[in-house]
């Protein structure tokens, strides 16, 4: 069974997981308006991990004997600049995810529930991945530039990227 901290702690985490979604589909929204399908489909691929992540806490709650109490959520900023500006924007959330499961492992550890410490393990994981991603197409968008064509190409290959 989930500890009453642990269990408020994750269902902070659902929400955040669950903003976080929201925030994608906003850009997602964004780069459609601005014609970057490609970019735009990379960031609903991303919503949809988002959501899978906020099931993964969903269940694991209720796997505990916990209850979930889902929160209100904010509404994303609906304007963005450039993609590099969008895609920096990308790698300060997901810092700030990868700090808030970090938080919520120390609290595992802290109350000695190792079946939440494995549980938090993929989710640490998946943040090395999350970061790199982002890090990566930042690093790409820096080299293109912003000429027409050379976001033409990054949004190809963007546009690429499948659900897992």
């Amino acid at each position: 069974m989930l500890s009453k901290s642990l269990q408020d702690a994750i269902n902070e985490q659902i929400n955040l997981e669950l903003s976080s979604a929201y925030v994608y589909l906003s850009m997602s929204a964004h780069f459609e308006g601005e014609n970057l399908g490609g970019f735009a489909n990379w960031m609903r691929v991303q919503y949809q991990e988002e959501n899978g992540h906020a099931m993964k806490f969903f269940k694991y709650v209720y796997d505990r004997g916990g209850k979930v109490h889902l929160k209100v959520i904010s509404q994303p900023a609906a304007k963005f600049k450039t993609p590099l500006d969008v895609f920096n924007l990308v790698l300060e959330h997901e810092q700030n995810v990868t700090a808030s499961i970090n938080k919520l492992y120390e609290l595992a550890v802290k109350e000695k529930d190792y079946a939440s410490q494995s549980f938090l393990q993929w989710f640490i994981n998946e943040q090395v991945e999350e970061e790199k991603n982002a890090t990566d197409i930042i690093n790409m968008l820096k080299m293109i530039g912003t000429t027409p064509i050379s976001l033409m190409m990054a949004d190809r290959q963007l546009g690429a990227r499948k659900n897992n």
